[in-house]
């Protein structure tokens, strides 16, 4: 009986899957041990996590309804939409955050951009760039994004642009230079995942490159490279020689 009574606390708690819930995502008790979140972290160290993951590890818990993986990506995707921390009271909006969860994760958001943000890596490299987006390389969806550098071509910002379809997004050269020239950029890198897996750029990819080049050079910014990623592989478009001098 006290058995029954503690899993319907951890059923309350969104850690435990319920016979009267819809699921949507695995919550992590449903998981092998050595697969959840928290032992992966204990033993492979957080590279080896999702950003998914690693915002499970640091809500903890979901609440009843929502287990903490679907917690979890709500707040991932919300966050992929911002082009700056969210307030508290935006995060906290969110159905299973709260006060509490929210100002954890606010707090955590501005420590990490003060102390270890990508501000300051300098691209030498295609896979400098990449190293710095591979974390959205596990995406359902299209996210497109811009990295803007100064004249020592050290990363001063990385922002989404757009998030598309399952396999596909659309961008408009607008989107994509607003931020860099607040930013004064001397240069930009433009990247995307595919979340086919497949690298090789489509058609679509060609001529938004295209057109991209041709948007920086009337501004006066470099365009070094764009970059179609997914998982732990890239191809770029500097490198296969498609990008002009």
């Amino acid at each position: 009986m006290k058995e029954k009574h503690h899993t319907i606390l951890r059923q309350a708690a969104g850690e435990v899957p319920s016979a009267y819930r819809k699921a949507e995502t695995p919550g992590p008790l449903e998981l092998p041990e050595e697969e959840r979140p928290r032992e992966r972290l204990l033993n492979q160290g957080p590279c080896a996590l999702s950003d998914r993951e690693l915002l499970a590890v640091i809500l903890n818990a979901g609440i009843k309804g929502k287990n903490v993986f679907t917690l979890a990506r709500e707040l991932q995707d919300r966050l992929d939409r911002e082009k700056e921390i969210p307030s508290v009271r935006d995060l906290a909006a969110i159905t299973g955050m709260g006060e509490s969860k929210a100002c954890t994760i606010a707090a955590m958001l501005e420590f990490g951009r003060r102390r270890w943000g990508p501000s300051g890596i300098r691209i030498t490299h295609p896979t400098d760039a990449f190293n710095v987006i591979r974390h959205y390389g596990n995406r359902r969806q299209e996210h497109f994004m811009c990295l803007s550098l100064n004249g020592a071509h050290e990363v001063m910002a990385v922002r989404i642009v757009t998030i598309g379809l399952v396999n596909r997004t659309i961008v408009h050269p607008r989107e994509v230079y607003s931020d860099p020239i607040l930013d004064r950029a001397s240069a930009v890198i433009v990247a995307h995942n595919h979340p086919s897996g497949h690298l090789q750029p489509s058609q679509e990819d060609e001529d938004i490159t295209v057109r991209l080049q041709a948007a920086a050079d009337i501004l006066g910014i470099r365009f070094l490279d764009h970059l179609i990623f997914s998982g732990n592989s890239y191809f770029s478009f500097s490198q296969d020689g498609r990008i002009g001098s």
